[in-house]
């Protein structure tokens, strides 16, 4: 079952003296977490609107409601911040990182089960797939020439395995 809330940051800072606080995105553009209207504070997932956002540097920097001094900035510092699955408006082919945990992977040769994703790591290149089945780990990296399919829908990937991989 997919997540309803999924974690797009972490508030990192104070920015100015007016309630601003400084987001590290973990999207693949900072400006995507600039659409959202609401936001989700922490794992109890309560709601905070957005009044203004807009990227610094590789940082976001949000005006929230009801924020408006350092202290009460500084009070959401280290906050993970969520969106809601259905506010987000995604490009065709393009998923959250999240779907793939635990997708099952599959040889795009013979359609033998690989194993599972257990990580995935977002490297400056390209991100990578750890896949564990059985005693055995593969790290695949997220590229076309490796993954042939994604399927969200019916939960697996299929990928060309090159020698000594």
């Amino acid at each position: 079952m997919k997540q309803q809330y999924l974690e797009v940051g972490k508030i990192t800072n104070v920015h100015g003296l007016m309630g601003e606080v400084r987001v590290q995105p973990w999207a693949d553009s900072p400006d995507f977490l600039c659409r959202f209207k609401t936001l989700y504070v922490d794992e109890t997932h309560w709601p905070i609107q957005v009044e203004r956002a807009r990227v610094h540097k590789n940082m976001v920097i949000l005006k929230l409601k009801d924020i408006t001094d350092v202290n009460g900035a500084l009070a959401l510092r280290n906050a993970i911040l969520y969106i809601d699955r259905k506010d987000a408006d995604l490009p065709e082919g393009s998923f959250f990182l999240a779907d793939l945990m635990g997708m099952e992977v599959r040889d795009a040769k013979n359609g033998a089960v690989l194993g599972k994703i257990a990580d995935v790591l977002t490297l400056p290149a390209n991100n990578v797939y750890v896949v564990r089945g059985g005693e055995r780990e593969w790290m695949i990296p997220a590229v076309p020439e490796f993954v042939a399919e994604v399927n969200i829908d019916e939960d697996y990937m299929r990928v060309n395995l090159m020698e000594g991989l």
